[in-house]
């Protein structure tokens, strides 16, 4: 008579299970990409318990979906207003050519909360100043689309926040060149724009096609300057940069309201035209001390500021490239005369990356025009 045996095996041991939380967070927080995170969530409980514990995020927004690409599919919401309200009408006005205007940002208040983040669906910014149902979910072509504010809803303990825009919202040509940094608290602290009507590229230089026309440069503002457009096309600049970056800190401030841990938040875009910054001692004035909105539209209100430019029509950097009518603009609140020097050029060259850095420590040498612009 036979005898059956029976071995019972321990079961495998997972060593994925011991593994630290400590450092499976430190993974999480190096990996930061919202929709990474949000497929990490998936994987087991215990992701989906660390996600919420990540403190280093970055929101990459995929797409704009304006007022019109919302209603279009909808017959329902054909009978709502068109236009782009007094604040695009400005910036058409003060712009012209400029394409995409600021409301191209969009709306990022979304009251709805979600239970799990969706790494199916998109980043969205709405543009929708209509929606007045606190829905904060578009759905174009079968895709769910979560704004980012609804998305950090999911994150509790969140130190480090990065927002990255599809583009810029200031549309130019190719060769010209335009960026833009702003701090704000409560409101604008500085600003740094740099500018040039055209950028030509070592390539080009090395080829000979390139000629300083700039005449005889002895570090002053040419007379043709201010007959042949060139003054007017630099305050167009300025102010179209300012008005994108108070657009951006005010649909932050739901953001900001919500995640009281905040160290750090950035807010940029693709194309790198424009960096808006807040530090810790920045996000917590805002949180004391509400920001003033523009009656005109949904953006922050500009205080009166004081500026200081810096031009040359021909600057040749190191790296070989040439900026042709080079113009560096840095922007102080009036209320901060005396107290902060705007010609201190560690803030102001520390405000882009290279080659551009360079160009701001170089135009900050030349000669130092003074301005004045009234709160708008």
């Amino acid at each position: 008579m036979s005898t059956c045996k029976f071995q019972i095996h321990p079961e495998p041991l997972d060593l994925f299970d011991l593994i630290p939380d400590s450092i499976l967070l430190l993974i999480l927080n190096n990996i930061a990409d919202v929709k990474t995170l949000g497929r990490c969530s998936l994987l087991s409980k215990r992701f989906h318990s660390l996600v919420p514990q990540v403190q280093n995020v970055v929101v990459r927004v995929d797409c704009v979906i304006s007022d019109d690409d919302s209603t279009s599919s909808s017959s329902s919401a054909s009978d709502k207003s068109r236009g782009g309200g007094p604040f695009s009408s400005l910036l058409r006005l003060l712009v012209g050519g400029i394409v995409k205007p600021i409301q191209a940002i969009g709306q990022l208040l979304g009251p709805k909360r979600s239970t799990i983040l969706v790494p199916s669906s998109s980043s969205a910014l709405s543009v929708n100043n209509n929606n007045t149902s606190g829905d904060d979910e578009q759905h174009s072509g079968g895709v769910t689309h979560h704004s980012p504010t609804q998305v950090l809803k999911n994150f509790d303990e969140i130190k480090f926040l990065k927002i990255e825009l599809p583009s810029g919202e200031l549309g130019i040509e190719d060769d010209v060149l335009l960026k833009w940094r702003a701090d704000f608290g409560s409101t604008l602290d500085k600003c740094v724009i740099l500018g040039a009507s055209s950028v030509i590229h070592p390539q080009s230089v090395a080829s000979g096609n390139v000629m300083n026309d700039g005449g005889d440069d002895n570090g002053s503002i040419p007379e043709s300057f201010y007959t042949n457009g060139g003054l007017k096309l630099r305050v167009v600049w300025t102010i179209s940069s300012l008005i994108a970056a108070s657009a951006r800190h005010y649909l932050l401030q739901p953001i900001i309201s919500e995640h009281k841990t905040l160290d750090s938040l950035v807010l940029t875009d693709v194309e790198r035209q424009g960096v808006l910054c807040m530090n810790k001692e920045q996000l917590e004035e805002l949180r004391v001390k509400p920001l003033s909105a523009s009656s005109a539209s949904k953006r922050t209100l500009v205080p009166a500021l004081n500026m200081k430019l810096w031009y040359a029509p021909y600057l040749e950097l190191p790296n070989g490239s040439v900026l042709k009518g080079a113009t560096l603009v840095a922007i102080r609140p009036s209320e901060q005369a005396g107290q902060k020097d705007v010609s201190d050029g560690s803030w102001v060259s520390s405000a882009f990356e290279e080659p551009y850095g360079t160009a701001a420590r170089m135009l900050v040498k030349r000669r130092t025009y003074c301005l004045e612009m009234n709160s708008f």
